[in-house]
């Protein structure tokens, strides 16, 4: 069974116990929380697809990392001027344990 969620403006696909990175969500490590923006969700016969969500659909997961990705390196120059500027910037990201897909009934 699999799903496709959305938070933080991005669609992610999930299967339960998989580990993904999200942007943002506020909350502790260890904390439980449920996702109710759920597009579709299939269970290998035909998927069910919201309009834009499904109601009555959430996903259970648990926060297990509250952390900054890799840094990202921006460089500005023009040419013939002598500028440059260089700037660096860490996305914070939450990442999520799925612990369970629950249909619409």
């Amino acid at each position: 069974m699999y799903a496709v969620i959305e938070t933080g403006g991005t669609q992610f696909t999930i299967e339960e116990g998989h580990q993904i990175k999200v942007p943002r969500i506020e909350g502790t490590v260890g904390d439980k929380i449920t996702l109710d923006k759920v597009l579709i969700i299939s269970d290998g016969d035909e998927p069910k697809i919201g309009v834009p969500f499904l109601e009555n659909a959430t996903v259970d997961a648990e926060l297990t990392a509250q952390d900054k990705a890799d840094k990202v390196t921006i460089y500005k120059y023009k040419r013939r001027t002598k500028y440059r500027r260089t700037k660096g910037h860490r996305q914070p990201f939450t990442e999520l344990k799925i612990l369970k897909i629950n249909a619409p009934a």
